[in-house]
């Protein structure tokens, strides 16, 4: 790219991306032809967003689960076009797969023109039923968007099976490709009203050519996700999901015997993220949450997550090839100290 920008852009660019779009959609199980390359999926989120036609009193539906961003998305369309933003609230520990189905559609109604569900949510990390959720949605007539962010690398997607109108998941978490490549793929008959952001020399020539190149930018990440995909791939995805969920179920087992609190996701509804709850004395607000998370990463160079979520702080600890147990084992001890 910076040896020769000229012949990268506008030469090799254009065979390459395709190149890398096949081998990703082939690990997603997903047709190459509605899956377009990203920098992540909050640009995937209000790309979508924008290509529906709204109106005051229209509805969209998410879940309290939803990563912030999508909810600030969310309430600046609403802004903008006068619906109606509603979130679902699902408890922890989370009631049934079917319950979860029911709460959300036990809103959906005839005004509803999306219904956005994350696989893997980020701060509380819990598996939804985000199939159940799209056949539901299907069956009701109702557009439904599929939030992956996480589950790349570290569920088996499956697209085809899945059936969504819009699924989005980013290469940078599991599959260890760099910042800047995640996914957007959108079923046919959306195809031709789904646009990028940004208007460039791809307009008017299909959905994936006009995703492919938005201006003058560092497209590598995007080229770079088969090489990630191999590289991990090269230990086996069965057997990186089965460590990762191993050593996540181990962390929460620890962890959370130091906090002195129960588990509130248990184990058959995480992957290689697992929740711990912290002690209401240790961040009794927003502020000491953050400012404990802080203090982990500054005295201790731990790097980990105090989510604030519903009034109360939450440890999501994540799982991969390059943790160990003893990560958990000083976070549990520098933890119990701290209780």
């Amino acid at each position: 790219m910076e040896r020769e920008p000229v012949d990268f852009l506008w030469r090799l660019l254009s065979g390459r991306i395709d190149e890398a779009r096949r081998r990703a959609a082939d690990f997603l199980d997903a047709d190459p032809s509605g899956f377009a390359f990203v920098p992540n999926v909050s640009t995937a989120i209000s790309t979508v967003l924008a290509s529906l036609d709204l109106h005051h009193g229209d509805r969209l539906v998410a879940t309290d689960h939803a990563y912030p961003a999508v909810v600030n998305a969310l309430r600046a369309t609403c802004t903008r076009t006068g619906a109606e933003l509603v979130l679902v609230g699902i408890p922890l520990p989370p009631p049934a797969p079917a319950d979860v189905v029911g709460r959300i559609m036990n809103v959906v109604d005839a005004r509803t023109r999306l219904v956005i569900v994350d696989h893997v949510t980020s701060a509380t990390a819990l598996i939804l039923p985000a199939a159940d959720v799209v056949t539901a949605c299907r069956d009701a007539g109702v557009p439904v968007m599929v939030d992956a962010a996480h589950a790349p690398g570290m569920l088996d997607v499956s697209v085809r099976r899945l059936r969504p109108d819009y699924w989005t998941g980013n290469f940078h978490k599991w599959v260890c490709a760099p910042k800047g490549a995640a996914a957007l793929w959108v079923r046919p008959e959306l195809r031709d009203r789904t646009h990028p952001l940004v208007v460039s020399h791809g307009a008017g020539r299909g959905y994936a050519a006009e995703f492919d190149f938005q201006g003058t930018d560092d497209y590598t990440a995007y080229l770079s996700v088969p090489a990630a995909l191999d590289f991990v791939g090269s230990l086996g995805w069965e057997r990186v999901r089965r460590h990762d969920h191993e050593l996540a179920a181990y962390g929460q087992g620890i962890v959370a015997s130091a906090l002195g609190t129960a588990p509130p996701v248990p184990g058959d509804r995480f992957g290689s993220m697992a929740l711990c709850a912290v002690p209401l004395h240790l961040a009794p607000d927003e502020d000491s949450a953050n400012s404990l998370q802080l203090r982990l990463f500054d005295e201790h160079r731990i790097e980990v997550p105090i989510a604030w979520w519903n009034d109360a702080a939450y440890l999501p600890l994540s799982a991969h090839v390059y943790n160990a147990p003893s990560d958990y084992e000083r976070l549990a001890a520098i933890l119990s100290t701290l209780a």
